[in-house]
């Protein structure tokens, strides 16, 4: 089966047609996952790693986007801040990037995953002056 490159938005208006890259769907999510409270970072490899420390701001780290017979699917790999709600936090998440690509693109997502793959403990100052 290949794999299609290209999501298509089609409507037959006569202008033309719009396509839409995975790339793009995976900075939208990136975005809309981040701008929620309770997530400390997204997971990334090394390669991200080595281009953020050169100033680079990589929005599509820690997201997956599969583009599927039956829609499209996203799979999130988060760390969240230690203490929050997991459920509550990973179902704002899900929330939030699936109204932000709707509003967005006007695309139906089928699943948005949320993989917790850490936690972020928060360093105590007083801790660290002793």
């Amino acid at each position: 089966m290949a794999e299609q490159s290209l999501v298509n938005m089609s409507e037959n208006t006569g202008l033309g047609k719009v396509e839409i890259a995975p790339e793009v769907i995976e900075v939208i999510a990136g975005i809309a996952a981040s701008e929620v409270d309770g997530l400390a970072n997204m997971r990334g490899n090394f390669a991200t790693g080595v281009v953020e420390k050169f100033g680079k701001k990589s929005h599509s780290k820690g997201v997956k986007v599969e583009l599927a017979e039956d829609g499209i699917v996203i799979d999130v790999y988060v760390v969240l801040d230690f203490g929050v709600s997991i459920p509550e936090v990973a179902q704002k998440i899900q929330s939030n990037i699936r109204q932000t690509l709707k509003t967005m693109t006007s695309l139906d997502i089928s699943e948005v995953n949320v993989h917790v793959v850490g936690l972020q403990m928060e360093k105590d100052s007083s801790d660290e002056a002793q």
